[in-house]
């Protein structure tokens, strides 16, 4: 009983990130890209590609879960046992992919830090601009 309540809270408290974390993870890979080499932990590529993975499989069983609920009866509603079955049978099959990104989801923050302390190649901009006047005639 407690790893399916477990589940239903871990579920419910990723499902507002899951539908960004696709952002995320494109971003902390083109961050990944730029960043000089000595500053890279290896782990970072494999971390990320955990994540894709967990978020490509939490989208399928998403889009199962959708299909399942709609082809309950009409009767079974949340509180039913047929509803509440399938519904905690979606969430234990979610567990592993949401404890992946329990897991590895600190790697988007560690490689964001390290993006936002590295120096750009760009040179500084300078605090204030000169001004030019045009000539006047």
């Amino acid at each position: 009983m407690r790893a399916s309540q477990r589940d239903a809270d871990t579920l419910t408290a990723f499902e507002p990130l899951r539908y960004g974390a696709h952002h995320l993870l494109t971003t902390a890979e083109t961050q990944l890209a730029q960043l000089p080499q000595n500053t890279v932990q290896s782990r970072w590529v494999y971390q990320l590609g955990v994540l894709h993975a967990a978020l490509d499989r939490l989208d399928e069983l998403h889009e199962q879960w959708l299909e399942t609920r709609d082809a309950l009866p009409a009767t079974a509603k949340p509180g039913t046992a047929e509803f509440d079955d399938a519904l905690a049978e979606h969430h234990t099959a979610s567990w592993s992919y949401l404890d992946d990104w329990a897991t590895h989801g600190k790697a988007l923050r560690e490689i964001n830090s390290a993006a936002r302390k590295t120096r750009s190649p760009l040179p500084a901009i300078p605090a204030r601009a000169p001004i030019r006047h045009a000539a006047r005639k």
